[in-house]
C-alpha cells in the first residue's frame, strides 16, 4: 500500500515534468503551423519557458475578501486537483508492484466527478457566460462516459479482465482488431480533455479563456496543469489499452500526444449541436454495435 502510494506520487511528478515540455512542444508546433516561431528566448531554444511561465503565474495572487461565492469556487479546484491526483496513483500503480484487478474501472469512476468540478468552477467565476460554458463542458464530460463505458465494457470481455496490468502484458492490438473503437477513443478524449474541435468551454467568442477567465495565480495554475496532466493520461491509457506496453505503447504514446497538438492547430470548433448528435446517434450506437460483434 505505501509502495503504491510513493509511486503515485512519483507518477504525479513524473506527469507534472512531460506537461511542462508538452506545452512547450505544443506551441512550437503551433507556433510553425501558423508560420512564426515559438518560444525560443527563455534557456536553450526556449526549452526554459514553460518554469519562467510558471513562476510568473504562482507569484500573482487575488483577494477574495468582496466575493463570498469565490470561496467556495476554490472547492471546484481542490476537487479536479484531487482526481488528477487519482489518475496519477492508478498511473504510478501500473508500473509497481501494487495490482489492482479493477485499475480500468477506477478510470470510470473518477471520470463521473470531473462535471461536478468544471460545474463548481464556473459557477463561482461570476459569470454567466462562464457559468455557460462550465455546464457545456460538464455535458461534454457526461457524453464522454457514455461513450467510455462502452468502451471499458469492451475491453473486459476482450481480455476477460479490468486490471491495466493483463492489458500490458497480453496485448490483444485492439487498434487492429477493432479499429473503429480505437478512432472513437481518440475523438471521445478530445471531448473529455474540452480540446480542440470540443473545446465548448471557451463560450465561443464571449470570452478569452472560458469558464476560468475568472482565475489567476496558482489556482490558473492548477486549470491549465489538470488538463495537460489528464491529456497526458488518457493518451497513456489508450496505448496500454490498444498495443500494450513495451517500445511499440512508447511510440502510441506520443502519437496520441501529437494527435492533441496536430487537433488543435488544424480542426475548427464544430456547432454544438452537431457534437451532441454526433455523440448520441452516431458514436454511441456504434460502440453498441462493436460491443454486439464482440459478444458474438
Amino acid at each position: 500500500m505505501l509502495f503504491g502510494f510513493i509511486s503515485g506520487i512519483l507518477g504525479l511528478l513524473f506527469s507534472l515534468l512531460i506537461i511542462a515540455f508538452f506545452i512547450l512542444g505544443e506551441r512550437k508546433i503551433l507556433g510553425y503551423s501558423q508560420f512564426r516561431k515559438g518560444p525560443n528566448k527563455v534557456g536553450f531554444m526556449g526549452l526554459l519557458q514553460s518554469f519562467a511561465d510558471l513562476m510568473k503565474l504562482v507569484f500573482k495572487f487575488k483577494h477574495y475578501g468582496f466575493q463570498s461565492r469565490s470561496y467556495s469556487a476554490i472547492i471546484g479546484v481542490y476537487l479536479l486537483v484531487l482526481l488528477v491526483i487519482f489518475y496519477c496513483l492508478i498511473y504510478g500503480s501500473y508500473f509497481s508492484f501494487s495490482y489492482n484487478n479493477f485499475s480500468f474501472l477506477w478510470f470510470l469512476v473518477i471520470t463521473s466527478f470531473a462535471s461536478y468540478s468544471l460545474l463548481y468552477v464556473g459557477w463561482g467565476s461570476y459569470s454567466k457566460y462562464s457559468f455557460m460554458g462550465s455546464m457545456r463542458s460538464a455535458f461534454g464530460s457526461v457524453s464522454f462516459e457514455a461513450c467510455f463505458m462502452c468502451i471499458v465494457i469492451l475491453c473486459g470481455l476482450s481480455y476477460n479482465s479490468y486490471s491495466l496490468n493483463v492489458y500490458g502484458e497480453n496485448s490483444l492490438f485492439l487498434c487492429f482488431m477493432l479499429p473503429l473503437v480505437y478512432i472513437l477513443y481518440l475523438i471521445c478524449i478530445l471531448c473529455e480533455t474540452n480540446r480542440t474541435p470540443f473545446d465548448y468551454s471557451e463560450s465561443e467568442s464571449e470570452l478569452v479563456s472560458g469558464f476560468n477567465v475568472e482565475y489567476s495565480g496558482i489556482f490558473f495554475t492548477c486549470l491549465f496543469a489538470c488538463e495537460y496532466i489528464v491529456i497526458f493520461i488518457f493518451s497513456w491509457l489508450g496505448s496500454v489499452i490498444m498495443v500494450g506496453s513495451g517500445f511499440l505503447g512508447f511510440i502510441v504514446l506520443f502519437f496520441h500526444l501529437f494527435f492533441f497538438m496536430w487537433a488543435r492547430a488544424t480542426l475548427p470548433r464544430i456547432r454544438y449541436d452537431y457534437f451532441v448528435n454526433f455523440f448520441w446517434v452516431v458514436c454511441l450506437p456504434l460502440l453498441l454495435f462493436n460491443f454486439f460483434l464482440v459478444v458474438v
